[in-house]
């Protein structure tokens, strides 16, 4: 998308909302995440920011949640951010519908405030 940016006349930055929080931790590999609080140990069920390979496997997600679209060079996916870049309002207009719709399939959100 980079190398074809010249091409694009219409744009959009989404920032997604809750992404790493979305994603649940392999049921029994809970205690991997296991940290100690004043109560005792507390053993997460959902991943969080700072635990190794989060961010990795959340961009294994997006990945393959729009790899179609990634394909076909009008989107670029870095995270929880996404950036789509078209030639034609009609083609933008029809990406961001697809990609929010999979967004809302698989219960990930984009942050209105901080999207362009």
């Amino acid at each position: 998308m980079i190398e074809d940016i010249e091409k694009k006349k219409v744009f959009t930055k989404m920032d997604l909302w809750w992404g790493y929080k979305n994603m649940r931790i392999k049921k029994g590999d809970e205690w991997k995440a296991e940290f100690l609080i004043l109560e005792g140990a507390f053993e997460p069920i959902v991943m969080f920011f700072g635990l190794t390979n989060s961010s990795a496997t959340f961009q294994t997600i997006m990945n393959d949640l729009l790899r179609d679209i990634i394909e076909i060079e009008d989107m670029a996916v870095f995270i929880n951010n996404i950036m789509v870049g078209t030639e034609t309002e009609k083609e933008y207009n029809e990406i961001v519908e697809e990609v929010l719709r999979r967004m809302a399939e698989n219960d990930l959100f984009v942050k209105p405030e901080k999207c362009m």
